[in-house]
């Protein structure tokens, strides 16, 4: 029961460092998916199974609030759970980004314990169905859920 990750960043940088930083959370990774921005977010996500987003919000072409106002807009999409990364911090754009669903919202810079706490909330409520055990199976790796 691994997740697919899509991190949409415009620094290459921040993305490698939030990649390395849910890597080393235990949260189990299928595939990380990179894009630069909104535009290409979206792209991605017509084309490949997406467990969660995690997004900047200040980006060139599209930004993270237009991306997660057309993830909310479309039927499937929308369960996707989308969590801001930003240095965008006013209480009116966390507000904005609540009003269209947004799963979570971490503060540039960040402490690795943040975003692995908010990663587990959010798979939980979104996943628990994956997350839970079955009958007469045998457990998975031991983790943290």
């Amino acid at each position: 029961m691994a997740f697919n990750i899509l991190v949409a960043d415009d620094s290459e940088t921040m993305r490698a460092v939030i990649k390395k930083t849910v890597s080393m959370s235990g949260v189990p990774v299928g595939e990380f998916h990179d894009a630069c921005n909104g535009k290409e977010a979206l792209a991605i996500l017509a084309e490949t199974w997406i467990d969660v987003i995690l997004s900047d919000i200040n980006m060139p072409e599209m930004g993270g609030m237009e991306l997660l106002k057309k993830v909310s807009e479309d039927e499937e999409l929308r369960k996707i759970p989308l969590i801001f990364i930003t240095t965008e911090a006013s209480d009116a754009r966390r507000e904005e980004a609540q009003k269209y669903g947004v799963a979570g919202y971490v503060k540039k810079p960040f402490q690795p314990e943040t975003i692995k706490a908010i990663l587990y909330e959010v798979l939980e409520k979104a996943y628990a169905h994956r997350l839970e055990e079955k009958p007469g199976e045998e457990p998975a790796e031991e983790s943290d859920f």
